[in-house]
Parts: C-alpha cells; structure tokens; sequence
C-alpha cells in the first residue's frame, strides 16, 4: 500500500508514491504537478553510460557554488526549450518548485526503480541551460538541453560523491554552432535573499541560487558579445561554429566560445577587461587548443567588450594570444595580422 510522501532530502521513495501525493505522471523524467505547485525531475546518469558519457550529475562548483547538471527531454531529434522542458523554465514564473530525485536502484522483489530525493533546486537563472551534442536513441547525434539546477535557498541537498558526473570512457570533439548558445533573452528571475558564497563542501546552507545582479549582467555582456562578433564574423562571409570537447576520465565538456574555421582561430570571450578575467581566458585557450584539430597552426585570442590596460595588452603580445575588442564602431584588432 502506497503512502504519501514528505519530501526530505535523502528520502527514498518511488514515482508512484510520488503520483500519489502529488498529483503527477510517472514515467517521464520532467514531470509537472501544476495543483501542487511542483516540478519534479527524475535523473537516472546510467541511462547514458552506452553512448560512452552522460551530462547529468552533480558538477564541479563555480563561482556561484553547487551545480547539477540533467539533461533534458527528447529521447530522438534535437531538444527544445518546450514542452516538458519549458516546465523547468517556466518553474519560477509560475511559482513551481522543483525537487530533484535521482535513481536509486529496484525496489526489492520489484522492478520498479526506487528514487532518492536529492532535494529542491532551482533552475540557474543566468545560464538555465547549456546545448551540448549526445546521441539520441537512435544512435544519430544531436542537441540536447543540459539543465543547470542550483539548491533552492535556504535548502542542503543529499546529494553524495556517487551523484557526481560519471567520468568519460573516452575522448571527442564534436564540432557545434555559437548559435546554440541560450540567447540573452532566456533569462528567469532570480531569488531575492541571501548572498551566493562558493564553498567546497558538497552539502551547504549557506549557498544558494540568489546570484547577484553584477554577476548576472557580466555573463549576458559576455553572451551578447560572442553573438555580436559572430554576426560580424558571417557578414564577412566567415564560417563559424564552436566544440564540444570530452576527455576520456574526466567528467563534464570543455566549450570553448568561437571558432572561426575561415581563419582558424579559437576565441575566448570574457565580458569584462579586468586582468584577473583575461588570464582566466589566457589559460582557458591554453587548455582547449590542445584538443583543437591542426591545433599547431591553430591561432588565439580573447575576445573583450572594451580595451584593457596597456600591460595587459601587452601580456596577451608575450603570450602570442590575439585581441579583439568591441568598440561603438564594431571590433578592433580583426581582421587578425
């Protein structure tokens, strides 16, 4: 007999008792319950372990703290920011909350899966989701929606070492488009409360998704300049396009921001000029042309909204890394010598 559940983290349940108490469906992985003002997301990392990698899992902290990391829903084709998927996007606006749960194993003697309950998140407000390349069930690449769920504030999810991304079984470059960046207009209101602090602990109360409003504009700077070059690059008949980079033992992607294939150069944009941002970039480019094809005739350089200092331009010459800055009359330093 089924009884109703109290959503605690750590809890281990099943989605039927779930349906039960809350009104939902049980066998899609984004499953919305509008009378009860809920979304609940269902995450199962083995589900990808036969295509060589998965992107759900709990992820490295940034700089605003913990992150999961859940792919989103399409079994075949490419994804889109709709249907169940626009449950997740639309969670805030609407009031929803949204608890994570993450496959536990079959109930005993059954072969229902059982559920753990991570805890209640919220979809990341400055960057709600990236698009990666995975292959669908019919084996043929495309793109998926890569969620990025924050703990809802106040809240210390039950999520442990073995909800961490599943490591890479073996190394590729998937060529994507800048386009599929998550336009700037794709934005969800933030929290209002308390202030983010990264931490290294797994588990914390005092991290949350109230990402503060500075934060919030340098990345829209920085995605409204990648799109701003990008045109700039097509006007001048260049063709464009990005990589997705997996390496065999590791968890996660690197995503480098631009390559223009006409000139062969791989770009690094930062959406503000500070120093500590450009040596970022400087390591950043470091890292992805070593995984670049041609990678030795493979020419970098950061991308910024304005000019930096002088000593920091001359950094980039020292390091042989190109600069391009914006201007009100369009890029300088393209075309590249």
């Amino acid at each position: 007999m089924l009884t109703t559940v109290d959503l605690v983290p750590g809890l281990v349940t099943t989605r039927d008792a779930i349906a039960v108490t809350f009104g939902c469906g049980t066998f899609q992985g984004i499953e919305p319950a509008a009378e009860a003002g809920k979304v609940f997301v269902y995450s199962d990392p083995s589900a990808g372990e036969e295509y060589g990698y998965t992107f759900d899992g709990r992820a490295e902290d940034d700089e605003f703290g913990p992150l999961y990391l859940y792919t989103g829903a399409g079994a075949k084709g490419d994804q889109a920011p709709s249907g169940r998927n626009s449950s997740l996007l639309t969670a805030a606006q609407k009031e929803r909350e949204v608890h994570l749960f993450v496959a536990h194993g079959r109930v005993p003697g059954s072969g229902a899966m059982q559920q753990r309950y991570i805890g209640q998140m919220v979809v990341d407000p400055i960057q709600p989701y990236d698009v990666r390349r995975s292959p669908g069930t019919d084996g043929v690449m495309r793109n998926v929606l890569v969620f990025r769920f924050r703990p809802a504030p106040g809240t210390a999810p039950a999520w442990t070492t073995a909800d961490e991304q599943p490591k890479a079984t073996k190394s590729t470059v998937e060529v994507t488009s800048p386009e599929l960046a998550v336009p700037a207009s794709v934005v969800l209101p933030t929290q209002s409360g308390a202030k983010v602090k990264k931490t290294e602990q797994h588990s914390t109360s005092e991290t949350t998704a109230d990402i503060p409003a500075s934060k919030r504009k340098v990345l829209l700077r920085e995605g409204e300049l990648v799109t701003a070059f990008t045109e700039c690059l097509t006007a001048a008949g260049h063709e464009t396009h990005s990589f997705q980079i997996t390496i065999a033992g590791e968890p996660g992607t690197l995503t480098p921001d631009l390559y223009d294939a006409t000139e062969h150069v791989l770009y690094e944009a930062k959406g503000l000029t500070t120093r500590s941002n450009v040596r970022m970039a400087i390591g950043q480019l470091a890292d992805y042309r070593r995984h670049i094809p041609e990678s030795k005739t493979l020419r970098v350089a950061v991308l910024l909204p304005s000019a930096p200092t002088p000593d920091v331009q001359q950094l980039l010459t020292e390091q042989n890394i190109g600069l391009v800055y914006q201007t009100d009359d369009g890029f300088v330093g393209w075309p590249m010598a």
